[in-house]
């Protein structure tokens, strides 16, 4: 049986169904995706976000997509294997076994707290182009924190990927100063109402 080879506008629709109808707004801007996205994992969604997001920076030259633990996993990975790059995801917790290293802090909104991200110089260097993937783009400040690892390693920064963009809090706004691209495959304008703005870049 062929595989089905979706356009890109029915993978953001797509997204966009799931998260209208698997999602639940918890409040304080807040918006539930385990269902599919962060604690149990859709596989061909997975792997639909994958395949666009490589699209999307397929003539960057891209040799290491980075993300952190642990939710930004799966979507990371799926666009590494399309990319033929290797996957690396920022450790919050670091193992003795990890003995050179860059660490950069950042708030987790969801955890209400700071969380450390660690990264081997091991595996990220000056030879490396680097694309961020995450399940998130909201406040920006993760993949901020991602992108300052990324620059201490030497290595060149060439874009960010999001699942979901909440519009409203303004991150694309925080990495600007980047210069590289930002792509929200589902892009978020409210949650009260669940409101979507209809383009994905």
């Amino acid at each position: 049986m062929d595989e089905v080879v979706l356009s890109r506008q029915e993978i953001f629709s797509s997204f966009e169904e799931a998260v209208r109808n698997k999602g639940s707004v918890l409040g304080n801007g807040i918006l539930r995706v385990d269902s599919f996205l962060n604690h149990q994992i859709d596989p061909q969604l997975m792997k639909n976000a994958g395949e666009l997001i490589a699209d999307y920076f397929r003539t960057y030259g891209v040799t290491k997509v980075l993300t952190a633990e642990s939710s930004g996993i799966a979507p990371a990975l799926m666009a590494a294997s399309s990319l033929g790059a290797q996957l690396v995801f920022a450790r919050k917790s670091r193992p003795i076994t990890m003995q050179r290293y860059l660490s950069e802090s950042a708030p987790s909104h969801t955890k209400g707290g700071v969380v450390e991200l660690n990264v081997s110089l091991d595996y990220i260097d000056e030879k490396d182009r680097v694309i961020i993937v995450d399940d998130f783009l909201a406040s920006g400040k993760t993949i901020e924190a991602l992108a300052r690892l990324v620059l201490k390693t030497g290595a060149s920064l060439h874009g960010f990927a999001a699942i979901i963009e909440k519009t409203f809090e303004e991150g694309r706004t925080l990495l600007a100063k980047f210069g590289v691209p930002v792509l929200g495959i589902v892009r978020i304008s409210s949650l009260d109402p669940l409101s979507f703005v209809k383009n994905g870049v």
